[in-house]
């Protein structure tokens, strides 16, 4: 029991991790107005690290506002579906049908907000520069850690330090 219960919980763990980066970058993308980076206010570290023109945060801040209200509905189902997983775990006699059922349920959501980040993504490329998608992509690969276990979680509500 604690064996399928620690698996369970590896693959919840490694399925979340895109969810985190959604969240993640919902969170750093330039909404942040009134911070301070190197005595300029700016929406840190998009702002400075990327080097973006204001043409391209304006855009990216009209795509980042779609992609929250698109993606919100869908983060709320997977979370009220991992309540459920809980409750069902926490029976006396857990249903391992049950389980596997609501597993697939979560997983489905999880899926469909992965592929909202990947457009999301896609549409972000096409506005950057070679280099800036670079740094884009080297920033998602740096945060990209083991759910809980690395840079990524602990960036997460707060403000990353600019690094230009």
């Amino acid at each position: 029991m604690k064996r399928t219960i620690g698996i369970l919980l590896i693959l919840l763990s490694v399925g979340l991790n895109v969810a985190f980066v959604a969240v993640w970058i919902a969170h750093r993308m330039p909404r942040h107005h009134g911070h301070f980076c190197n005595g300029e206010e700016s929406s840190c570290p998009f702002h400075i690290r990327f080097g973006v023109t204001d043409p391209q945060r304006q855009e990216f801040e009209a795509r980042m506002i779609r992609f929250r209200k698109s993606s919100q509905p869908i983060c709320a189902e997977v979370q009220r579906r991992r309540f459920e997983l809980i409750d069902l775990l926490a029976v006396p006699t857990p249903d391992r049908t049950a389980i596997r059922a609501k597993q697939d349920e979560i997983l489905d959501g999880q899926r469909r907000m992965q592929e909202r980040v990947i457009e999301n993504l896609l549409e972000m490329k096409t506005t950057l520069t070679p280099d800036q998608q670079k740094k884009l992509f080297d920033m998602i690969r740096e945060r990209s850690d083991c759910a809980g276990h690395g840079p990524m979680m602990m960036g997460l509500g707060t403000n990353m330090p600019c690094r230009p």
